[in-house]
């Protein structure tokens, strides 16, 4: 048996399992709430090891390790601001947000909660809202789609269009009938897999270049070599400063801002039994976030130190993980290693579909007044799964560097359009709806022109000044249209009190708000 018939196998059986979870989510789906937010019912465990998958894609597990190989620990600053940033996340934003969607007219969806959070009568937040994500998101689905032919591609040496439509096809049986539960309850073990790759393979690799002394020595002497041979292009790659700028540190550190508006995130927050689920849920993601990332930078270091005393430079050092895989292990397990990959792609495609689908169904098909009974309108969400995936499926039927950049120009827009308004409807009383809409469109259009100028962007992520821009927009339309409404007022205190009774350290309304 071939070493890649092995590695098929190993791959094949992840499907399987892919699909036998989501036949099971699909027996236990029933309603709208079911299938958009798995009946609010997800234990702790499930819904921090869920957002972890579905945040953590490919790059992880390749980019990571690629740009420590190449240019060292400057390139963590991305990783310390998401862990930062995923931090933050769960200690203040996940308890509020699981009560405040709850009280709010039982909201399953972001927009939805801002609307009835709000008050918005007109619709018109909630719309605009819903078509933003459903813009960014079939775009950004497509991206994984992409990432899943070009892995197919490299790995087996199969045609793009085939490995594409693999796993176009697989995650979106499993998302199509298991909905919101079954793309959480594939996240969990598709995060577990994630987890021991990141694990087992720095491990092995360092114990194969003699320990980890032995690593640093060939560390240092690699890049004494390359400084040597390139004159005036220098590396220190056991620095965490050495080649970064001040600018370049921030703008890398800045991703951590986009957590606080990333809607196939924070839906999991919305999803747990209860807010008091916020704090063991903030332990366990945050503990495998930051074992996978310390793994992932080791990776890129323990590849560095092996592959330099083999006398081996790789063309493209993003190739480093899969690299490490196929050496140190048998090829089956290499194949389960493999499938790691695939499962960073497919945790993240799958709960961006049921997002997408549910600002078609909740968002835009609701809002505009329709309705139907639960069982149509899970069908409708189900439709919506299907028709998002085919245009994803389109677009990536044609890979170019625009879709795969669109990644961090996506992040971007959810960070700075929906980030800051998360923040204050949960700790200010006074945002008005009027100020939302007007913080959602300064905070995207700022990104929008800042990503697309690239003096601008090369000098600072545009998440930074979108975010900033945002946040004074909403605050000051929101100041000149506040009035007083007394539900708003009832509900931010029961949902301040609500968060408070969760043994977590949250401030009382009174002291935790922005007032004038």
């Amino acid at each position: 048996m071939s070493d890649s018939a092995f590695q098929m196998v190993a791959i094949g059986l992840y499907f399987a399992l892919m699909l036998a979870i989501g036949f099971y989510a699909f027996r236990r789906t029933s309603d709208l709430d079911d299938y958009m937010l798995g009946g609010r019912k997800l234990p702790p465990a499930v819904a921090a090891l869920s957002a972890g998958a579905s945040d953590m894609s490919g790059w992880l597990l390749l980019g990571v390790p690629g740009a420590i190989y190449a240019s060292g620990l400057v390139e963590s600053w991305i990783v310390i601001g998401l862990v930062i940033g995923a931090w933050l996340n769960w200690k203040f934003v996940a308890p509020r947000l699981r009560a405040y969607t709850e009280i709010a007219n039982n909201s399953i969806t972001v927009p939805s909660f801002f609307e009835n959070r709000l008050r918005d009568k007109s619709h018109v937040l909630r719309i605009a809202a819903g078509a933003i994500i459903l813009v960014f998101f079939t775009f950004y689905v497509s991206s994984g789609m992409v990432a899943g032919g070009v892995f197919f591609e490299s790995s087996f040496g199969s045609s793009y269009l085939a490995g594409m439509l693999l796993v176009a096809g697989v995650t979106l049986c499993y998302t199509l009938f298991g909905g919101f539960l079954g793309a959480s309850l594939t996240d969990v073990a598709q995060a577990l897999l994630m987890f021991a790759a990141l694990v087992t393979i720095p491990v092995a690799t360092i114990i194969a270049t003699g320990g980890p002394g032995e690593m640093v020595n060939l560390v240092q002497a690699a890049d004494a070599a390359h400084n040597a041979a390139n004159a005036g292009d220098e590396v220190q790659r056991t620095s965490l400063f050495f080649g970064g700028s001040f600018l370049a540190i921030v703008s890398a550190a800045a991703w951590g801002l986009g957590y606080f508006g990333q809607p196939h995130i924070i839906v999991r927050f919305m999803a747990m039994r209860s807010s008091a689920d916020a704090k063991a849920g903030r332990r366990i993601g945050i503990s495998w976030m930051i074992l996978t990332s310390v793994g992932a930078i080791t990776t890129g270091f323990a590849g560095l130190a092996y592959f330099y005393r083999e006398g081996v430079t790789l063309d493209n050092p993003e190739t480093v993980f899969l690299q490490l895989a196929q050496v140190m292990f048998h090829p089956f397990v290499a194949g389960i290693v493999l499938a790691a990959v695939l499962a960073a792609i497919m945790s993240t495609v799958s709960s961006q579909l049921i997002v997408c689908s549910s600002a078609l169904v909740e968002d835009i098909y609701r809002a505009f007044g329709k309705e139907a009974s639960q069982t149509r309108l899970v069908a409708y969400g189900r439709v919506g799964v299907l028709t998002v995936a085919v245009v994803a499926v389109l677009l990536a039927l044609n890979p170019d560097g625009t879709i795969l950049d669109l990644v961090g120009f996506a992040w971007a827009g959810f960070g700075a359009s929906f980030g800051p308004l998360i923040l204050l409807s949960l700790f200010w009383r006074k945002l008005t709806s009027a100020g939302a809409i007007a913080g959602m469109i300064a905070g995207a259009v700022v990104v929008g022109i800042w990503g697309q100028t690239d003096a601008l962007s090369s000098a600072m992520y545009e998440i930074v000044p979108g975010f900033i821009a945002c946040f004074a927009f909403a605050v000051a339309v929101s100041l000149m249209t506040a009035r007083e409404d007394d539900d708003i007022q009832r509900e931010f205190s029961e949902m301040a009190e609500m968060a408070q009774n969760t043994g977590e350290p949250v401030a009382t309304a009174r002291n935790a708000t922005i007032h004038q």
